[in-house]
C-alpha cells in the first residue's frame, strides 16, 4: 500500500507554479513507478494499493491542481491494472479522514469541520485512519478486485456540503 503524496492547494492568483507542477506529478508518478518496479517482484495475485482522494470531484476556488490528480488517479489505476496483471491494482479515494494531515491542513478550524461533517454526514461520524485501513486490508485480500477506484468519505459527496 502507498500513502505518499499530498495535494497542493492554492487559487489561480497566488498558485506558485512550480509547486503546482510538482503536485500534479507527484502522485501519478509515483503509482507508475511502484507499478513499474514493484510489479515485477510480486507475485501473481498481489495488490497494490494506492491512496488518493475526493476533495477534488467538486470545483472550487483553490482545488485546481488536486482536482486534475484526483481526476487522473482513477483512469492511471485502471490502465496499471491492465498492463502489470496478474497483480491487482486499486486506489482508495478518501474524503476527510480525521488524521494528522487533516489536523496540518485545517489548524485551528479542524474541529469545527469535525463537528460539521458529524452533522451532514449519511454516517453521522467522520471517517477515521482504522476505517481505510480496513478498506485497504479488504482490497488487498480480496483477489476478485482490480482496476477499480473505492470511494471512502462517510457518504461525503452525496451531500450538498463538501
Amino acid at each position: 500500500m502507498v500513502t505518499a503524496g499530498r495535494p497542493y492547494y492554492g487559487g489561480v492568483t497566488v498558485i506558485e507554479l512550480e509547486r503546482a507542477r510538482e503536485g500534479l506529478a507527484e502522485h501519478p508518478m509515483l503509482m507508475l513507478g511502484v507499478a513499474r518496479f514493484g510489479s515485477t517482484v510480486m507475485r501473481a495475485g498481489g495488490s497494490l494499493t494506492f491512496m488518493g482522494g475526493t476533495g477534488g470531484r467538486r470545483p472550487s476556488i483553490g482545488l485546481g491542481p488536486a482536482a486534475a490528480a484526483t481526476a487522473a488517479l482513477p483512469a492511471l489505476t485502471a490502465n496499471l491494472a491492465l498492463e502489470v496483471a496478474p497483480v491487482r491494482v486499486n486506489l482508495i479515494a478518501a474524503g476527510f479522514v480525521d488524521s494528522p494531515l487533516s489536523a496540518e491542513v485545517l489548524g485551528e478550524g479542524l474541529e469545527a469541520r469535525r463537528a460539521q461533517l458529524r452533522e451532514s454526514l449519511p454516517t453521522g461520524r467522520v471517517v477515521e485512519p482504522a476505517d481505510v485501513a480496513a478498506l485497504a486490508v479488504h482490497l488487498m485480500v480480496n483477489t476478485a478486485l482490480t482496476g477499480a477506484t473505492f470511494d471512502i468519505d462517510g457518504g461525503q459527496q452525496l451531500t450538498a456540503l463538501n
